[in-house]
Formats: structure tokens, sequence, C-alpha cells
């Protein structure tokens, strides 16, 4: 499913933004629960208790709180620190080699040590597997794991990648039981069995309900006794109402922006509910078929850029629970710059629209479709794609009208070829600049668009992704950047924020809303 491309955080419009919160690090091992339990409604399904199957938010979420990794990302960071290892290091300088050491006393939720066994076997499992809807796309570059005892684990990798560390640290890194998950097939009982702060006590259609797990060793510290997950599947208004009648204690992901912000303006019907606004990292672009006759041309491509305007945008359709985003990398990620504004201003130029179509030889009005698929996006897609529209036909140089279809047929006709220009949106793995360059751009990418440059693919991604400095990376990645403002193969349009609703008797959904994209059940607690 295109890595994590999904509903964003508010359905209309969410994903992370801005900076990252600050109060990081986590508590010593904890895994006592205490205080009440909570009731957390979703709009999100989850698609897999597998770890190498889902690679999705809602599954993510599961992983993230079922399941240990070697590392994990402290609340409000983007450095992985030990979870389950205690230490872990590239023991070579070509970032080739990286090796942990397993803490002691690991246990699964069902009483089996953690060694080294079981983590090889949850690495060599999934690139076995290699289910199409699952992580192993992650990790190309993983050419053998290593167990030298029981307490070390050593990765050998294929060519140098500096982000690896934050590829494990992530729900891909999940270690599974060996002696619960068949090696070769996914397991498919709705049943999970890991080492995190939370066991799985059940898993059904509409919820899943989740028990603190008395065996995990590790870094969280858990401030409740159980979390009850409730389904909504994509119905905004059900969530809604779930809240406001107090069957739900937290909303996360899918609220419409104007039910946001008529809560956050404290209106009557949001009494006794908070809004918690956090950072994130989850972006949406429109993005070009560089073989279509129209799109094709540099000077079209430009025209559009030259007339998008994302501050008109993020009001009217997102009552501002986005911002407008002019680099493919977001605000929060190291590296992130403005190339496009840069390049194309961030008020619209009908003048400079008509002299890069001029340029291209295009008296007459573009002729064109943009496409959406509010099924996976969100019911606002549809809005957005049409305010676009409206903006491109107000300046009197495009005909431009909005087709919406299913999300399996958009699949498959953006891999035909069929589309000109379409909506993507991108829910990242880890925040990290490579995670926003290196799938848009690299080796089969995840836009299918047919956009190819020697530079990028063939320089700058291995370059930067051999620096084990990231923040050393900022200058091949502002070129990297620059190349593709000037080629706008893809145009990025919005960088969402991250919000959770809760009633006024729970705490801690700040430390739960952040670029890591790790939703931290064990930090809620309440009355």
């Amino acid at each position: 499913m295109n890595k994590r491309t999904q509903w964003p955080v508010l359905s209309v419009a969410t994903g992370l933004a801005a900076g990252l919160l600050t109060g990081c690090g986590t508590s010593a091992g904890d895994s006592g629960g205490s205080g009440s339990s909570i009731v957390m409604g979703m709009s999100d399904d989850v698609l897999a208790t597998d770890p190498a199957s889902g690679y999705d938010p809602g599954s993510w979420l599961l992983f993230n709180n079922v399941f240990q990794s070697l590392l994990s990302f402290p609340k409000g960071g983007t450095e992985p620190q030990p979870e389950a290892a205690k230490q872990c290091s590239f023991t070579d300088t070509a970032t080739k080699v990286y090796s942990c050491t397993l803490k002691d006393g690991l246990k699964f939720s069902n009483g089996d040590s953690l060694t080294s066994k079981d983590v090889k076997f949850s690495f060599d499992r999934m690139l076995k597997i290699n289910d199409s809807a699952g992580p192993a796309i992650m990790f190309p570059m993983l050419g053998s794991v290593e167990t030298p005892n029981e307490k070390t684990v050593v990765f050998r990798l294929k060519y140098a990648d500096a982000t690896f560390p934050s590829k494990i640290a992530s729900g891909a890194g999940s270690i599974v039981d060996h002696n619960q998950y068949p090696a070769d097939s996914l397991r498919k009982d709705g049943t999970a069995v890991g080492s995190g702060p939370y066991k799985l006590d059940s898993f059904g259609k509409d919820q899943a309900v989740f028990s603190v797990n008395s065996n995990y060793q590790g870094t969280a510290k858990v401030h409740n006794s159980g979390v009850t997950l409730k389904l909504f599947h994509g119905n905004q208004s059900a969530l809604k109402n779930a809240l406001l009648n107090h069957q739900v204690d937290v909303a996360y992901r899918g609220l419409a922006a104007a039910d946001i912000a008529d809560i956050d303006n404290n209106t009557s019907t949001g009494k006794g509910i908070e809004v918690v606004e956090g950072s994130s990292a989850e972006v949406q672009h429109l993005v070009f078929n560089m073989a279509d006759p129209v799109t094709g041309k540099l000077g079209v491509r430009k025209a559009i850029a030259y007339l998008l305007d994302r501050d008109a945008l993020v009001s009217k359709v997102y009552e501002n629970t986005a911002t407008p985003l002019y680099s493919i990398i977001p605000a929060g990620i190291t590296a992130h710059d403005t190339a496009f504004f840069d390049t194309y201003g961030a008020r619209p130029s009908k003048t400079k629209a008509a002299a890069a179509l001029h340029a291209a030889g295009i008296t007459g009005k573009v002729k064109l479709t943009l496409w959406s698929t509010p099924s996976r996006y969100g019911p606002a897609t549809d809005e957005e794609l049409k305010t676009i529209a409206q903006q491109l036909n107000d300046s009197g140089m495009f005909d431009a009208t909005v087709k919406s279809v299913p999300f399996d047929q958009y699949e498959k006709d953006i891999a035909a070829g069929k589309y000109g220009v379409y909506v993507k949106g991108w829910v990242p793995d880890y925040p990290d600049p490579d995670n926003f360059t290196a799938p848009f751009f690299g080796k089969g990418n995840v836009l299918d668009n047919r956009y190819a440059n020697s530079t990028i693919t063939g320089e700058l991604i291995p370059r930067t992704a051999a620096q084990s400095d990231r923040s050393s990376t900022d200058k091949e990645y502002g070129e990297l950047q620059d190349i593709v403002a000037r080629d706008v193969p893809m145009i990025p349009v919005w960088q969402a924020k991250q919000y959770a609703l809760r009633r006024e008797n729970v705490y801690g959904l700040e430390y739960c809303l952040d670029a890591s994209t790790v939703f931290r059940f064990w930090e809620i607690s309440k009355d």
C-alpha cells in the first residue's frame, strides 16, 4: 500500500508538523500499570496484528505498544535510544556493520525468554515473507543477521545506511517470539505475542483490548491499567458522537477539521473536551506523471506551482488544521528548507505562470483532470482538489476538473500511468529526511510518476545514507530539494498538525503526538 500512505490524522488533514515537543526522556522501566483504564476511539482500521504484514498507521500503533524493538524513540525526540537493547552501535567506519547487545531478563508476555535468536528470527522472517503490505520494503540494505551469542545481534548491511538505527526503532523492528510465529507465513488468528508494555487480550472488527504486560522490561513507565481501542472505520460522525457522549475518553485520527475547530473554540457541544495539538511530519503532495502528454511538460507543472495558493487552501478546506508546505522535507525534520517558496513564491503569480506556459509553447487553455481518492486520504480530499482546480481555472489558463475514485482503482490506474496529476499522502516510518526522499525518488519509488534524476539516485541519496551525522547532510538534501523544485515532479501542498481530543480528566496526550509517529498508550492517565 505504497508505504504508509493513509488518512491524515484528522482524516481531513493531519500529519505531523512544526517543532518537536520538549521534555525528552523516558522513565526507567516500570511494568506495573496503575490508574484507570482508558477507552480510545480511532478512525483508522488496524489492518494487521502481525508485524511482518502491517504497514499502516493503525497497525503500527498496535505494534508500538505490544512489541519491543531494539531501539525506540523517546517522547519528543527523533534520535533512537536503547529499548530491548542495552546498547547498539555501528562497529565499522563504513556504517555497514551494526551490533546490539540485549538487556538482561527480557521476556515475552507469555513468559518466554527473549534472546538474540528471536531478533534474528523476526528480521529473517519479515524478509522471507516479504508481504506486499509489510515493512520488508524498508530493508533492501540488510544482508544478514548474525547471533554470536544469546545477547548479541549483528546486522551486516549490503551498503552503507546511517538511518538503519531509525528503521529498526520503528514498528518495522518489532521483535516476535520465534516459538509463536511461523517462519514463512503470516499469523492470521488476530493474536499477538510481544514483549512491549501491553498485551493484546482480544482483537475484533470494532475494538482491540490491551492490558499491561507484567513481564515488560524497558524504558516505558505505564500510567494506566489498560486500553480499549474502539475502531470507527472512517466514520467521523460516529467518532465525534462517541466522544461527546462519554463513550470514549480520547479521540485520535479521524475527526473533521470543522469538528476540531468547533470544540477548540469552546462551543457548548464541546464542553468538558480539550484539544491537544502535537507535532507531526505527515504531508500531502500533488504528483505529476512525467510521461503524461500534458503534465509531462515542464511549463505546465511550473505554471501550476506558480498558481497554487496554499494559504487559501488550508484556510478554506482544513480550517488551519494544516500548514502550507514548501519543501519535500517537512518542518521539524533535519534538512527542511523552503525550496518551493524560494522558487515559486508564497502568493500566486499569473504573470509567471503565463510565462512558464509560453516558454513551453502553450497558448490555449490547458485541459487537466485532477484525481482524488477520499477513501484513503479523507473526505476533504475531493474538496481540496476542487479548490486547487478552481484556483487554476480562475487564472484563465486552465480548464481543470476533478475525478474521484476508490483507492484500489486509484492505485491500479496510477501504476498504469492513466493519471496526469494526482494526490499522495505520506505518514513517515521514521523521522529522518531519508524517509521523505529515498521512497519518493529512489528505485521503485512509491509515487509511480515516471520521474528519474541520476544526480538524486546516483549521488545524493547514497551519499546522505552513508553519513552517520545526520545534521551534516543539510547541503546534500538542500541540493536534492532544489532539483525537485526545478524539475517539479511533485508539489508539496500541506503539512498537517496532529491532534487528539480528550475528556478533561485525561492526561499525557502531549507525549503521544510527535514527529516519531509513535502513539504511546503508556503515557495516558485518567482521574
